[in-house]
């Protein structure tokens, strides 16, 4: 990463950056107050969430030993890439032109066009689309602690979403990203605690005499077989995804060089902990049984708990707790966009002519979030075809993109060729993965209907 130093140091760029007129966006929400350990708080919110609850699913998918590889090689992956990121941001701000958005990353690089209508529309749908999965997770997160006390409760999961939406419209109204940095260290703890939850749950009941026949086989027909493990890899992928990179690093205090580096250590200290222990002991217990949030696994077939009572009701806590901080990071773009449509930045960020509109826009925000997972509680079907085509461009084919053309490496050297290779084969997988969950969501689309009562 000293390549992005040398470069700048050659061109006689200096870190003395003339101060740019901010918009009410850019001043209020994303203020530039933060450390790296903020940082490190706000990286690990963005990426590990209760979506590893699914990797065991994956490398059911997958098998033993792809299924370990593709984590550890989307794990490396991506932290090159956000490094990359980084390192080009920095480049960015180093030339007097400091960058505090993806969209406005992209159409300094690439063009204004890139910026507006390739990757703020696709950064937006991410975003907003994760708000929606988690208020549709926290709501049967909420119904699976109901059914744990009242195994005949009549309540709908439309009810349960809307008590999470309720809880989530108080967050929202935290000012800007550098206030989430207590939230978000709360977050971090959390996953570590229902990650632990997971392993040991999974742990229990494998040596358990409850435990089910422990099968690694490869089920189905071949043509299922290679759809289910590009689901697989692509559900993978999926979990290191972020989309708000260059919108973290701009929390960061001036000057910025070598802070994301020290804050993406945390964050992959704890994924390193996490991902592997739940997906290692998740498929260990049940292999090919392994359901897709693996919490179901901790259930048997006539809904009796295989574990404690407490103890799941204190992962479920725990999970609903985390999700409630990933759904706040995750408006964090929305918010931004509504500061910067209807904020006067001449005005101080309290005063009541930004107040109202902002009390109003956020909250209506997650009201509509909320509505949709009601709706729609199959959206993790539309949430695959997103993070094919949307995941996989901005964290694994972008920052290639972004630092071939910034630096402009030798086509000889091996950065440039590395970077090609990684674009080349993430662009092959969103085409295909794209497939896959399309097919997947026509299979499952005789199931769909409005306002369904489902549980995890």
């Amino acid at each position: 990463m000293n390549i992005s130093a040398a470069a700048d140091k050659a061109n006689g760029d200096t870190d003395s950056t003339a101060p740019q007129q901010l918009d009410a966006g850019a001043l209020f929400v994303l203020q530039s107050k933060g450390s790296w350990w903020h940082c490190g708080y706000h990286l690990t919110t963005s990426i590990v969430g209760p979506v590893i609850f699914s990797l065991p699913f994956a490398i059911a998918l997958l098998g033993w030993v792809p299924g370990v590889a593709v984590i550890t090689l989307s794990a490396l992956v991506t932290f090159y890439s956000y490094n990359l990121l980084s390192v080009v941001l920095e480049h960015q701000a180093l030339q007097g032109r400091r960058q505090l958005r993806f969209r406005d990353m992209a159409a300094d690089i690439l063009g204004p066009k890139w910026g507006k209508y390739f990757v703020g529309p696709l950064q937006f749908a991410i975003c907003y689309g994760a708000v929606i999965a988690c208020c549709l997770l926290g709501g049967q997160s909420l119904k699976f602690i109901y059914l744990l006390y009242t195994s005949n409760g009549g309540m709908q999961l439309y009810k349960f979403i809307i008590i999470f939406g309720s809880a989530t419209l108080v967050l929202a109204q935290m000012p800007s990203f550098h206030s989430l940095r207590h939230i978000n260290l709360v977050s971090l703890m959390l996953c570590l605690a229902y990650s632990a939850c997971a392993t040991a749950g999974s742990l229990y009941i494998g040596n358990s005499r409850k435990a089910p026949p422990k099968d690694y086989s490869m089920n189905g027909s071949q043509v299922s077989r290679f759809f289910g493990s590009i689901n697989g890899v692509s559900i993978i992928a999926t979990t290191f995804g972020s989309g708000i990179i260059p919108e973290i690093q701009a929390t960061l205090v001036p000057p910025v060089k070598g802070k994301m580096f020290k804050g993406l250590c945390i964050c992959y200290g704890v994924i390193i902990t996490t991902y592997f222990s739940v997906a290692v002991s998740g498929y260990w217990a049940f292999g090919s049984n392994s359901k897709s949030i693996i919490l179901t696994n901790f259930m048997d077939a006539d809904g009796s708990p295989l574990l404690p009572i407490w103890f799941l009701l204190l992962t479920n806590i725990f999970t609903l707790m985390q999700l409630t901080a990933i759904t706040v990071i995750y408006l964090q773009p929305t918010n931004e966009m509504f500061e910067r449509w209807f904020a006067d930045p001449k005005k101080d960020q309290f005063a009541a002519r930004n107040v109202a509109p902002r009390l109003v826009f956020r909250s209506l925000t997650v009201v509509v979030a909320a509505l949709i997972a009601a709706m729609l509680p199959f959206f993790g079907d539309i949430m695959a075809f997103f993070g094919a085509f949307g995941c996989i461009p901005l964290d694994y084919i972008l920052p290639m993109v972004f630092y071939n053309t910034a630096f402009k490496p030798s086509k000889k050297s091996f950065i440039f060729w590395g970077n090609t290779i990684i674009a080349v084969g993430s662009s092959a997988l969103a085409a295909v993965g794209g497939v896959a969950s399309v097919r997947q969501i026509i299979l499952d689309a005789r199931t769909y209907s409005l306002f369904a009562d489902v549980t995890m």
